[in-house]
């Protein structure tokens, strides 16, 4: 009997967790990058540049690389490139809007976390508009909705209840010290 046939393949759990790795920390980088940029009026479109370069680099150059390596026909049917790029845009669009957020004084951590406890509810309500549950939406289980209440839930309370920031540290009042007078010549120890 072989034991990896019965074991069963948690490859797509790795690659989910590396997506929630990296998007978790994308609005933090976002958020540093535009502040980096110096540039109160015009940072979030200098970082939103780069963004783009990044993605170049990792959605296009990377993909084309791929696919010549794998000697892949260069036929891409209609459906998939239509559906392909709305999805790229939407994408973008959400980073732009993300920039956005965080330009009308928006804090990264309450940005992020309505994002991303929106998005899976938005995700669910729109897979499930476009492939109805067999037997329609009647059919959909008590755990299910109560999941997408409690991503909601969890995004509204982290919103609400955020830390604040830490206390600004006072700063550091040295006093100088008293200057040294000279002894007068016409003062005596003595007296």
């Amino acid at each position: 009997m072989n034991p990896t046939a019965q074991t069963p393949n948690l490859t797509w759990l790795i690659f989910a967790l590396l997506t929630v790795a990296n998007w978790g920390v994308y609005g933090v980088f976002l958020h540093s990058g535009q502040a980096a940029m110096a540039d109160p009026e015009n940072g979030r479109y200098k970082a939103y540049l780069f963004v783009g370069v990044a993605y170049f680099i990792t959605a296009v150059l990377a993909p084309l690389a791929l696919l010549a390596m794998n000697g892949a026909s260069w036929h891409f049917p209609a459906g998939g490139v239509l559906w392909s790029l709305l999805a790229g845009t939407v994408g973008a669009i959400g980073a732009f809007c993300v920039l956005l957020a965080f330009g009308a004084k928006g804090s990264p951590a309450v940005v992020m976390a309505i994002v991303f406890a929106g998005a899976p509810v938005v995700n669910a309500v729109v897979a499930l508009a476009m492939h109805p549950p067999a037997g329609g939406w009647a059919t959909l289980r008590w755990q299910f909705v109560l999941g997408m209440m409690f991503a909601a839930l969890g995004g509204m309370m982290v919103t609400l209840y955020k830390p604040g920031p830490a206390p600004a540290k006072p700063a550091l009042h040295v006093q100088a010290p008293a200057p040294v007078q000279a002894e007068s010549p016409l003062e005596t120890k003595d007296q």
